[in-house]
């Protein structure tokens, strides 16, 4: 799922379209429950739930992904939680800290067009990091 609303407008990021917040359509209770049907409809071969954007963690997002997430938490058992921001693990506010609570992995860092590499995976440049926060998520 991409969210809209991003402050860090890298240069060269792949979905500049996002960084308004006013861009795409508004998300709501039909989009989430659209969301949590789809994640437990057993036809459709889905891990999990990827957030990204945007930032999920951008401050006009956050209270929306948290009710999001503890809903996956709640009613899709087993699946699990991606996350991409810009935002570092290590200065995070306390609400974007209860977003990452319940997340299983989490891809933290600005994208930097220098430190690009295509190679890498389930990022884009060097500076970025993946976190397996949770056991489940270290087999993916």
């Amino acid at each position: 799922m991409f969210v809209a609303g991003c402050e860090h407008q890298c240069r060269g990021c792949y979905n500049q379209t996002t960084w308004s917040l006013y861009s795409g359509q508004i998300f709501d209770k039909i989009i989430e429950d659209r969301i949590i049907s789809d994640l437990n409809d057993t036809r459709i071969l889905r891990k999990g739930l990827s957030l990204s954007g945007g930032d999920p963690l951008h401050p006009s997002n956050v209270a929306t992904i948290l009710a999001l997430v503890q809903r996956v938490r709640q009613e899709c058992k087993g699946k699990d939680i991606w996350l991409w921001t810009g935002y570092q693990l290590a200065t995070l506010s306390d609400s974007q800290k209860l977003v990452v609570e319940l997340v299983d992995v989490l891809i933290d860092g600005k994208f930097e067009q220098e430190l690009a590499d295509r190679s890498l995976p389930w990022r884009g440049s060097t500076n970025q990091i993946v976190h397996r926060l949770s056991i489940k998520s270290i087999n993916t």
